[in-house]
Parts: C-alpha cells; sequence; structure tokens
C-alpha cells in the first residue's frame, strides 16, 4: 500500500500511525546516514573516486580539452576586441555575449537534458560551439573580422555551451552513485578551473606569437576530442515510463519546481547576487592587464591562469570547508575572501600582488560556485535535474552578463579602479545577504526517488489529452489537531505544485469542523500519471504524516474526477461504450 497518494486508502488509524512510524524512522535513519556522509565523505571518498569509472574518466578528460578549447578561444576574442576598438564596454561585451546565452537558454536546454537522451543533445550542443569557432577562424583567416561579428559568433559558441552544461552536469549521476555525485561535480568544476589556469596561459602564448586565429584555430581542434568521446560512448538508457512532456510544458514544470521550492529559491538569488557583483574580475580583467598593470596579451593570460589556478585549490578544498564551516560558512567565508582581494587588486599596480588577488579570487569563486552546485543537485530528484541546474546556471551567468555590461560602463564613466572597488563592496554585501536567506544543508534536503505508486482505480474511458483531472482528500481531524495539521498541510501544498499540481487548495467545513478537505487539479491524465510519480521519498512521508492525522472509523475518502467529461458519456444509445477499453495504456503491461 502506497500512502499519501491519491486512489489509496487506509485501513484503519492504527495502520495509519504505524505506517507513519515507519517511515519516519527510515527517513531519519537515512536522514542521519546522509549527514555523517556529509561531514566525513571527504576522509573516505578521495576526489578522484569517480575516475575509476572508465567511461566518466573518458569523457572528464575530453571535457578537460573542450574547456581548453573555450578558454583559448575566448583569450583570442577578448584580445581581438582590444585591438578592435579601445571602448572598455566593449571589451566587457565580449564576456557578455559569451554568459547571455546562458541565461537565455538555460532552461530549455535543462529540459531538452530531462526529455531526450542527454548523450545526443550534448553532441548538438558541441556541434553548434564547433560551428562558431570555424566561422570565427575562417573570419580571422581571411582578415575580415569586425567587432560585431566577434560578439555575434562568441554568442553563439555560448549558445553551444549553455546547452552542453547542463546536459553534461544533470548526467553525472548517470555516471557515478550519489555518494560520489560532491566529487564528480567538483571534479567537473577542477576540469573547467585546470583549463582556465593553463588555458588562458596557452592562449596568451598563441595570441602573442601568431595571432588571434591562431587561438581559434586551436580552440577548434580541441573540441574534437569530447565529440568523438561522445560518438563512441552509447549507454543503455532506460525507456521512459510516459511519453514525454511538450517543450513549452517542460519549461514551465521546471519553473514551478524551482518556485514551489524554498531551498532552491534561496541557491537561485544567492548565486544570481554572486554573479552580478562577482563577475566584474573577469569581465575586466583584459583591462585590469592593460590599464592598471600597462600589460599585454601575456599579462592577460597570467592573470587569468592565476584565476583558474585559485578556482582549483578552491575545488580541491570545498569537502573540507564545507565539513568544517557547514555550507552557508563555506560561503560566507568565501565571499568575505572575494571581496578583500578584489579590493587589493583594485589599488594594486605591481603584477604579481594583483596575481595573488586573482588567485584568492579565484578561490573564492570556486568554494561558492560548487557548493551551490552541490546544493542543487543532490536536494532535487532526476525527472527535474536537468532544469534545476540550469536555473541555477542561468541565474549565476546572468547576473555575470549583467554585471559585466554594468562594471564595463561604470569603468568607462570612471575608472577600472573605482568599478573593481564598488564591485569589492557589493560581493561583502552579497554575503552579508546570507543572514536572511541561508543556504540549507545538502544532507537535510536530500532527494531520494520513491517508488512509483501502483496504477489508481479507473473505469472511465481516458486518453492522455482528457482532463483537467480534479483530486480531494477528505479528512477527519480533531480540533485540538486542527493548528498542527494546517501547518503540515502548507508542506503538503508545495511538495504539491512542485510536482505538477494545479489550484490547490484546503477548506474546513463550518458545520462540521473536524472535516478539511484537500483539492487540487492537473490540466491533463497524462499530467496526472506525471504528478503522482514524481514525489520523492520525503515528500512521501510528508503525505504519510498527513494522512496520519485522519480520524475515524471511515478511511480517508479520495475522489479522481474527471472535470468537463466530454467524450465519456454515451449521447446516443446507440453509441459504443468504451467503457474502461480504452484508457490510457501506461506500458505494455499496463502498470505505470
Amino acid at each position: 500500500m502506497f500512502f499519501g497518494w491519491p486512489g489509496t486508502t487506509l485501513d484503519t488509524r492504527e495502520k495509519a500511525e504505524a505506517d507513519s512510524r515507519t517511515a519516519r524512522d527510515t527517513y531519519e535513519i537515512h536522514h542521519r546516514a546522509m549527514t555523517e556522509a556529509s561531514k566525513s565523505g571527504a576522509g573516505r571518498i578521495g576526489m578522484t573516486a569517480p575516475l575509476r569509472n572508465p567511461l566518466y574518466r573518458n569523457i572528464w578528460l575530453a571535457s578537460l580539452l573542450s574547456n581548453h578549447a573555450l578558454m583559448i578561444q575566448g583569450v583570442g576574442a577578448a584580445w581581438a576586441m582590444t585591438e578592435l576598438t579601445t571602448n572598455a564596454s566593449m571589451v566587457a561585451l565580449v564576456q557578455t555575449a559569451t554568459t547571455l546565452p546562458i541565461l537565455l537558454l538555460a532552461l530549455p536546454a535543462g529540459a531538452i537534458a530531462d526529455m531526450y537522451d542527454r548523450r545526443g543533445v550534448s553532441i548538438v550542443a558541441l556541434l553548434l560551439s564547433i560551428t562558431g569557432v570555424s566561422i570565427l577562424f575562417g573570419l580571422a583567416l581571411t582578415g575580415h573580422i569586425s567587432a560585431w561579428a566577434l560578439l555575434a559568433f562568441s554568442f553563439l559558441i555560448g549558445s553551444g555551451t549553455a546547452i552542453f552544461w547542463p546536459t553534461w552536469q544533470s548526467s553525472v549521476s548517470d555516471y557515478v552513485p550519489v555518494e560520489l555525485l560532491p566529487s564528480a561535480v567538483a571534479l567537473n568544476s577542477i576540469s573547467f578551473n585546470v583549463a582556465r589556469s593553463f588555458g588562458p596561459a596557452v592562449g596568451g602564448v598563441i595570441v602573442a606569437t601568431a595571432g588571434a586565429v591562431a587561438a581559434f584555430g586551436t580552440g577548434l581542434l580541441l573540441y574534437f576530442p569530447m565529440l568523438a568521446v561522445l560518438f563512441n560512448s552509447k549507454r543503455m538508457v532506460e525507456p521512459a515510463r510516459l511519453p514525454p512532456e511538450r517543450l513549452s510544458r517542460a519549461v514551465i514544470s521546471g519553473i514551478r519546481y524551482v518556485f514551489h521550492s524554498p531551498p532552491i529559491r534561496v541557491v537561485i538569488v544567492r548565486a544570481f547576487v554572486l554573479g552580478l557583483m562577482g563577475g566584474s574580475v573577469l569581465a575586466l580583467l583584459p583591462l585590469i592587464s592593460r590599464d592598471l598593470l600597462g600589460g599585454d596579451a601575456k599579462t592577460f593570460g597570467f592573470q587569468l591562469g592565476s584565476f583558474g589556478m585559485g578556482a582549483v585549490v578552491g575545488a580541491f578544498n570545498v569537502a573540507r570547508v564545507r565539513k568544517h564551516f557547514g555550507f552557508e560558512g563555506a560561503l560566507r567565508s568565501s565571499v568575505a575572501v572575494m571581496a578583500f582581494a578584489v579590493a587589493i587588486a583594485a589599488i594594486s599596480r605591481n603584477e604579481l600582488l594583483t596575481a595573488v588577488c586573482i588567485f584568492f579570487t579565484g578561490v573564492g569563486w570556486m568554494l561558492s560556485t560548487t557548493t551551490f552546485n552541490v546544493a542543487i543537485q543532490i536536494s532535487v530528484p532526476r525527472w527535474v535535474a536537468g532544469r534545476s541546474i540550469a536555473s541555477f546556471q542561468a541565474s549565476l551567468s546572468g547576473g555575470i552578463a549583467l554585471g559585466s555590461w554594468g562594471w564595463g560602463v561604470l569603468a568607462e564613466a570612471t575608472s577600472v579602479e573605482t568599478a573593481l572597488l564598488v564591485s569589492a563592496g557589493g560581493i561583502f554585501a552579497g554575503g552579508v545577504l546570507g543572514l536572511w536567506m541561508r543556504v540549507a544543508d545538502a544532507a537535510k534536503t536530500y532527494a531520494e526517488e520513491a517508488e512509483v505508486p501502483p496504477d489508481p482505480e479507473v473505469k472511465l474511458a481516458l486518453t492522455s489529452r482528457s482532463g483537467p483531472i480534479v483530486i480531494e482528500l477528505e479528512y477527519r481531524v480533531p480540533a485540538q489537531e486542527a493548528r498542527a495539521f494546517y501547518r503540515l498541510m502548507l508542506e503538503v501544498q508545495l511538495s504539491r505544485q512542485r510536482n505538477g499540481a494545479y489550484g490547490w487548495s484546503l477548506a474546513r467545513d463550518v458545520g462540521d469542523p473536524e472535516l478539511w478537505i484537500e483539492r487540487y487539479h492537473c490540466p491533463t491524465w497524462l499530467d496526472f500519471l506525471r504528478q503522482r510519480s514524481r514525489p520523492t521519498q520525503a515528500e512521501r512521508l510528508l503525505h504519510q504524516q498527513a494522512m496520519a492525522y485522519h480520524r475515524g472509523d471511515e478511511p480517508l475518502r479520495v475522489r479522481r474526477m474527471l472535470e468537463r467529461p466530454f467524450g465519456s458519456v454515451r449521447w446516443k444509445e446507440e453509441a459504443r461504450d468504451r467503457g474502461a477499453t480504452d484508457v490510457l495504456p501506461l506500458s505494455p503491461q499496463g502498470g505505470t
């Protein structure tokens, strides 16, 4: 018996309470295990443990090269812009053009990652980036490159990256078990930041010796290993139990999940603020190298490498910092380090001192973003993982894109030094925001998927588009437990809504105060089947706790009704009654 699902019943009050206690005990044991793993996992599980998986290792190594490709062509694009124009805002727009697609395409990309084969989506995304780099290479080779063409094709490269990242990030749990997920997430960050460390330095040397055209050509070549690995890494994909949602509906489902998940909303807001304030360093780094340090492309590459090296150090120490300070403590300390380092970099005119400041900025940046990433990945179920990660990336990249433009405008209007000092103050203010918006410990929000409940009993002929489907649950709750029941039902409301329920309401009978009616609807029968298959084990426990409040001799009554039942009634006596034979088949055996 699966309690807490529409269509099920409770045999007796004692059985409900006993099952609820059992589920609660199971959850508490699981929660304690996750908490201990969170505290001591760094000591028991090495950072490189996921690399023992050959498939993950091959893809990770290939991603290391493709990340180098992104960095090298990025150096070429940024420095090419400084040669095409002296306008500071145009230089800063190179990063905006690369990161803006992540804001615009992240949610559709996340939905596509959840709906379709992630391997195929990754291949298409890589081909987009390869096309953009190829065109830039051709334009630079023939001498026809312009500032606006540079921005346009940087946008195309960013579009491919925007589609690839949520697909790759959300597929990590397909390759490694959940206990290795934090290490795998950190390894992905390390891959990117090893490239950030050495890629810009290599890119700077290439640009200084052979020009931007060589940087674009090198970047193009380094994309192909990832493409080859993806073509050869065929995995068995478990067929979906239900048809995929339409793209528009899938995007809406992802937005609703994030909106009705307070812990995820906190991460989204905090990540946006971090990107908005902390993105100044990467956006203005070409100008720091040129105007504050009086350097050239090699200086720019050296400073970028310092940031990347700091990020690598930060990634290797994420677990250790979280162990000592917790999630929120790690975020606040890393933000404080960033703010101090950016402020010193603003007034420094020494290349080595600036490099040290940029190094610590990279440490703080990586500690913050990886902590956010782990918090998201562990706290969401698989069906919405791509969209949740995409929402996080969209918020972070949206902040970076908007901030990059703003810091460029401010630097043009005042000075690079002033823009950096203002940014340092904003970064520190973002840390203070944690006093009101704390990031929850991932162990406390760990989302483990529950078993799919048995098919509901249906005697009407339904199709996937039949609807709306209205669900009503009648509870009998003693008056002295009304307040506690109501508070619990507010949590049930969020659970229902983030999994696909609309129009949720809770009513109390004025003539019979012990009678409470929970009511919600789903647009179609297929949407209802999706909604009832999505809750996690923690949400299942929540539903059981609500149903345990039910008292009385009668079992809890659940009604599932077809609203506007056109097509379910024979309008003519001679019409064929399809009965239950046309109920939407959910699998060859008829089960969900």
